[in-house]
């Protein structure tokens, strides 16, 4: 389950995590035993899934291994601290190669071709912590204290006796020391008795001693002998090992038959003595099925605690072998990886051994077993581990007397139907944690039917093939439920049965939103990252009051505005609530926006706001309308709008005439603006008397051009005209054409920079009978002057030479001259 226990725990307890303090509350009821602490780290496990592991070296390190070296390269940077260049074929160390590497703390030199080392080599190098030097070909050193080292490696090297001096005896940090030789005596590791390390490795692999000879070594303080034998031969060490405060025992590369059984039994009976010695490893074990019942029969009711045995092979054959289940201090026995050579055997021996064990934990990983067997009496199992194996759905079937049982693990199986699992604990009624993993599992059953025990508070449904029917199949009780890594697209709205669940894993599964707390009353810890989520429930910290940890990030978020109600509710949140935040989650939608952060993701309120966007917009529109409306209403708009048009139009048609029919000279010394209603005193007044004194005077019925417009011929005869005469009266404030060509000519008044009119008040025009839209006749009778005719005769003759005056002669002399050349 976990490969470094003592690490793992390390870290769980200098971690901020809040599912650690809700695992803690789960075991409460016996926080010494050792299947508690079982159930703790698995439950850990269960829901982190990954360790995360520390590391001490020194950002200032130089990897040079696996490159061939034959000597230490000079150019090394001064300030290196982790130093590695094992696997290399250096053979000889000076000096020099690290004298100058003064802050240097890990040197890594193993497997490389070096025969000779003075320690002294290091005086210059106070800080050296961390020193390998195995696998060499070392057959002897010269000793030089290093007061800091805390690691020395110089195991499988050819060294014949125990490379120990004196000055190691000065390595008061010394934590590791590992050693190799080929034959012992007693008092050879007597320098370093008085120092108190963490680990021993003692390298016997060339270890030989004659047949019937006995050798003896005296083991300093330790908490753990490491001993590393042949790997193909017969086991055959006949060493009396002297111990003191030793808790672990770790024996490699043992190869055993039934003839030399008794020699490993031999050799453990001096360890087990110790009351310390409660652990006992043994790896890379190859043995026969007698032999190895034949260990654990002497191990039974020794005081060891824990066996875990590694990558064993069992050989020959499997019979039926007399097996006395006494009263024993084992605890937990732990074998993983098992080969087994035998393919004709009985598994009803086989399993029978493992499955009447009086101990509380049982782990059998990584192994060919497809089944195992029932016990026959009320079982003492606490913890069973059957990680990996070939088990199937009648696993456990039936099964009444695992009446104690509070773990059980079938991760890596071939389970496939999840009511039958839940039918298995139905005779478990102690079971609190059951992890099913890495199976096939499917449900297809009914609503509520599935038989779970009661008892059951932690499931792990992770990696296997469930969709949402699975919440129609769930343990009542459930308070730790895994389901990381299915094919479940949603959660049902509708559950009932899972009032008492705190902590939900739902990561690496397709669902589209975050689920609501309805139906999850007391949940406080959610993982629901890799989905497909895009738009998450803005309301979703509402309903789930009782949140202490959500994971939600690496989904595939859409940035739109529905998400900015998502990204409010969670700056309101404390920091440590959204786990992950702000690093995991970022757009994926839309493409401009892909990979920003959402707290980085803005929008306006009002790109956001319907009913904002639409007043923001209607307001202007309806002020704009009641503007036009008042404009046309009150100034005549329409009827301005028409005529500019007609003088654009007029204008772009002029565009396309030569150049030279453009260069416009002065024809007329007059435009006479009038009424139809008042041409009778203009043609009988006004025009003999300007005609006669020489003035040309244009007129519309006998000058306008037919086939062209009427505001086209009016604008030729203004600009073609030095004046334009308007006689104004009433009937002039009624014609809509007098307007225009009043309009016109005061508009080419501006254009030309001239003072072109003549306004002519024929009879007496009151203010109020001018419409409002002859705006620009108000303003021109109130801001020029105006010609107004006289009733009485005696005052005409006035009238008519201010008429002359207005114009200039040699303008006449122009248009004459015009007149010649044309």
């Amino acid at each position: 389950m976990l490969k470094n226990l003592d690490a793992y725990q390390d870290a769980l307890k200098n971690s901020n995590n809040p599912l650690r303090d809700y695992r803690l509350n789960i075991m409460t009821k016996d926080n010494k035993c050792v299947v508690r602490i079982f159930n703790f780290v698995y439950i850990v496990t269960l829901i982190v899934g990954t360790i995360i592991q520390f590391s001490d070296e020194s950002k200032f390190a130089v990897d040079m291994s696996k490159i061939g070296l034959t000597h230490v390269l000079k150019d090394l940077p001064p300030e290196t601290k982790v130093l590695d260049m094992s696997q290399n074929c250096i053979s000889e160390l000076h000096l020099s190669d690290v004298s100058f590497l003064s802050g240097l703390k890990v040197l890594r030199l193993s497997r490389n071709s070096i025969r000779y080392l003075d320690f002294s080599i290091f005086k210059f190098n106070p800080d050296l912590e961390y020193l390998d030097l195995s696998h060499n070909q070392l057959q002897k050193i010269s000793c030089h204290p290093i007061m800091s080292l805390k690691h020395l490696d110089l195991s499988f090297n050819d060294f014949e006796v125990l490379p120990i001096c004196k000055e190691f005896g000065n390595l008061t940090q010394l934590d590791f020391l590992g050693l190799s030789a080929t034959r012992f005596q007693q008092l050879d590791l007597l320098p370093i008795a008085h120092l108190h390390l963490s680990c021993i490795l003692l390298d016997l692999e060339g270890y030989y001693v004659k047949e019937n000879q006995t050798e003896s070594l005296q083991i300093p303080n330790t908490k753990t002998l490491q001993l590393v034998f042949h790997p193909y031969n017969l086991f055959s060490v006949q060493v009396n090992i002297s111990l003191n405060s030793l808790g672990c025992l770790q024996l490699t590369n043992i190869k055993l038959n039934d003839d030399n059984c008794q020699v490993l039994i031999k050799f453990l009976s001096d360890p087990i003595r110790q009351p310390t010695l409660l652990n006992i490893t043994l790896n890379h074990v190859e043995t026969t099925w007698k032999c190895l019942v034949r260990v654990f029969q002497f191990l039974w009711p020794k005081p060891v605690e824990s066996l875990h045995i590694c990558n064993l092979t069992i050989v020959k054959s499997i019979g039926k072998e007399d097996f006395t289940y006494s009263k024993t201090a084992l605890k937990a026995l732990k074998i993983e990886h098992i080969t087994n050579r035998v393919y004709i055997f009985s598994q009803q021996v086989l399993y029978t051994v493992f499955s009447e064990m009086n101990i509380m934990m049982l782990t059998i990983s990584d192994t060919p077993f497809i089944h195992m067997v029932c016990p026959q009496a009320p079982s003492t199992f606490k913890f069973l581990n059957f990680t990996q194996n070939v088990f199937t759905d009648s696993i456990f079937q039936n099964c009444s007397t695992l009446v104690r049982l509070e773990t059980l693990i079938l991760q890596k199986n071939e389970l496939k139907d999840l009511f039958k699992v839940g039918l298995m604990t139905k005779n478990m009624p102690s079971l609190e944690i059951l992890d099913v993993s890495w199976n096939s599992l499917e449900y297809h059953g009914p609503d509520g039917n599935c038989p779970w025990v009661e008892s059951l508070v932690v499931l792990n449904l992770s990696s296997n093939i469930l969709t949402d029917s699975v919440f129609r199949c769930l343990p009542p009780r459930v308070k730790v439920l895994d389901l990381h890594n299915n094919r479940i697209r949603s959660i049902p709205k509708d559950i009932t049965s899972l009032e008492a669940l705190q902590v939900l894993n739902v990561a690496f599964n397709s669902l589209a939103d975050l689920p609501g707390c309805g139906a999850f009353n007391g949940l406080s810890i959610l993982i629901i990252d890799y989905n497909l989520i895009s738009d998450p429930s803005a309301d979703f910290f509402q309903s789930c009051q009782k949140i202490r940890s959500i994971k939600a990030g690496n989904n595939p978020f859409q940035c739109t505005c529905e998400l900015r109600e998502f990204i409010q509710s969670i700056g309101q949140v404390s920091g440590d609530v959204v786990e992950g935040w702000p690093d995991s989650y970022k757009c994926e939608y839309p493409e401009s926006y892909k990979g920003t952060p959402l707290k980085d993701f803005h929008l306006s309120q009002l790109s956001c706001n319907t009913a904002l966007l639409v007043v923001t917009i209607v307001v202007p529109v309806l002020v704009l309308a009641v503007t036009v409306s008042i404009l046309c209403i009150y100034l005549d708009l329409p009827w301005y709008l028409r005529m500019v048009c007609q003088w654009t139009q007029t204008r772009r048609r002029a565009r396309h005439i030569p150049l030279e029919e453009l260069q416009r000279t002065l024809q007329f010394h007059a435009f006479i603006s009038y009424s139809e209603r008042d041409s009778a005193w203009v043609k009988n007044e006004l025009v003999p008397c300007l005609e006669k004194e020489d003035i040309r005077i244009c007129l519309h019925e006998r000058n306008f051009v037919p086939g062209k417009s009427i505001v086209e011929n009016i604008i030729n005869c203004i600009e073609k005209s030095y004046k334009s005469i308007f006689v104004l009266s009433p009937n002039f404030v009624q014609s809509e054409w007098c307007h225009y060509e009043l309009y016109f000519a005061h508009h080419n008044l501006f254009h030309e920079g001239s003072d072109n009119l003549i306004l002519i008040l024929l009879e007496p025009i009151p203010q109020n009978n001018i419409p409002s839209k002859y705006h620009k006749l108000r303003a021109l009778m109130t801001q020029r002057t105006y010609l107004e005719w006289p009733k009485e005769k005696s005052k005409r003759g006035l009238f008519w030479a201010n008429i002359r005056a207005a114009f200039n002669m040699k303008v006449a002399l122009v248009i004459e001259n015009n007149d010649v050349k044309t």
